[in-house]
């Protein structure tokens, strides 16, 4: 995403992610480590702008006072990171980071294997409720 397409509250944005699923994607992404926490800033500006849409389409099989998590479509991250101007690389990262929280929510509530079959076939997105 280009500097000047960045909302201009996007450094207040938070992100509904976990330390360690950051650290994680720190580690295995192909982006600067420095570059993910503005990258992810960003990218949750756009989703929460489109909160109403992902209440009515997609299933949220977790919600918490952070955050709504929602199964999309498999693809979903190209898909939207091509829209709005992300490289390859910054769309994986995202795509990982997302995936990577359902996963550690699934850990917590011993639904990880039901989280692990549903992103066979789809994306998560997660959105912050803040």
């Amino acid at each position: 995403m280009a500097a000047d397409d960045r909302p201009d509250d996007a450094d207040r944005v938070p992100v509904p992610l976990d330390g360690d699923v950051l650290q994680y994607t720190g580690a295995t992404a192909s982006i600067a480590p420095e570059r993910l926490g503005s990258l992810l800033r960003e990218v949750q500006a756009h989703l929460e702008s489109k909160r109403d849409e992902y209440r009515r389409a997609y299933e949220c099989p977790v919600t918490d006072e952070e955050r709504d998590v929602y199964l999309v479509p498999s693809g979903y991250w190209t898909d939207l990171g091509a829209d709005i101007g992300l490289s390859e690389s910054e769309i994986d990262a995202v795509s990982r980071a997302h995936c990577q929280q359902l996963r550690r929510l699934g850990t917590k509530t011993d639904r990880r294997e039901e989280f692990e079959t549903a992103l066979e076939i789809r994306d998560a997105v997660v959105v912050s409720r803040a």
